[in-house]
């Protein structure tokens, strides 16, 4: 299920944040961060399994289209869809707009890509 992000998630959302290489150190967390909060065209969602959050996305929201800016997931659910699952909430969220992944996020867009979604 996706949720929302909310500041009492911080220490989770940094967590998960930290699966992706170029996040891993604690002052680019803290930044990455701070854009999630005060930039109300970021948007980030958590990923609840049961009890436990599993997985992440933030996207900025643009005319027309969003930016797949951060997407990861806890190595212990790596295979199961959720990265996917995740993405196509997001597109459900947004319809009629189309996605655009960065640099980092483009080739799991391209990969999921037969899950039809309207890419830039």
């Amino acid at each position: 299920m996706l949720v929302r992000y909310k500041k009492s998630c911080e220490k989770i959302a940094m967590g998960l944040l930290s699966f992706m290489p170029e996040e891993r150190e604690l002052k680019k967390l803290k930044e990455t961060m701070n854009i999630y909060q005060v930039n109300p065209n970021w948007h980030l969602f958590l990923w609840k399994e049961g009890e436990a959050f599993v997985g992440l996305v933030g996207i900025e929201a643009d005319e027309g289209h969003f930016t797949l800016q951060h997407i990861s997931v806890n190595p212990s659910f790596h295979g199961e869809g959720i990265g996917r699952a995740m993405v196509e909430k997001i597109q459900q969220l947004m319809p009629n707009q189309k996605i655009k992944g960065t640099a980092v996020t483009e080739a799991f867009l391209e990969k999921c890509s037969e899950a039809k979604f309207a890419l830039i």
